[in-house]
């Protein structure tokens, strides 16, 4: 099983930790945001994980690397020039994700107890293309928010929505089959 994290964002919030170190690395209880991500996926069984760099990749991809040997996993790494949201960087990954019989994709700054396991079954149980993560919040007028039906299936996304439609929020945790990179538009494989 394999693993996407989108780890190129700027960090732009987290300023001024994030003008010397990409977002990413910035600590979070004695250990780089990502290595809580990357040790939770190592759980559940991901062998593979391909880190979408842009933002300090150099630094991103030599930490990485010694993290790697230590995990006993493989780190694989996708680079787009210039940012292309959550879409772009599937496309730009899809050759390293596409043998994969399901995999994770996580927004790299994500922190929680990550439910991995609880996800990967729910999932499996459904036989749809893609299981998004989602999370309640008070105020979802800063977020995505996903509408869904009784039944769990995604009707619409409102991004940031100015009156209230629901506080379901997209939690920047995903599971995708591989048939689901054929879907990103063609435009985004000619970017490369």
């Amino acid at each position: 099983m394999k693993a996407l994290i989108l780890v190129g964002g700027f960090g732009t919030r987290l300023r001024p930790l994030t003008l010397s170190r990409p977002k990413p690395l910035v600590e979070f209880a004695n250990k780089p945001i990502v290595m809580h991500q990357i040790e939770a996926l190592v759980k559940v069984g991901v062998k593979e994980v391909v880190l979408a760099v842009s933002y300090q990749s150099d630094m991103m991809v030599q930490y990485m690397e010694s993290q790697a040997k230590e995990l006993g996993i493989k780190i694989s790494i996708s680079k787009e020039d210039t940012p292309m949201g959550t879409a772009g960087p599937l496309a730009l990954a899809r050759d390293m994700l596409e043998d994969s019989d399901v995999f994770f994709v996580l927004n790299s700054d994500v922190i929680c107890d990550f439910p991995l396991a609880l996800l990967l079954q729910f999932h499996n149980s459904h036989g749809g293309e893609g299981t998004i993560f989602v999370t309640k919040v008070k105020d979802p007028s800063k977020y995505g928010v996903v509408l869904f039906d009784e039944k769990g299936k995604i009707q619409e996304f409102v991004e940031k929505p100015q009156e209230f439609v629901g506080d379901k929020i997209n939690a920047g945790i995903y599971i995708f089959n591989p048939e689901i990179l054929k879907r990103i538009p063609v435009r985004f494989f000619f970017t490369n």
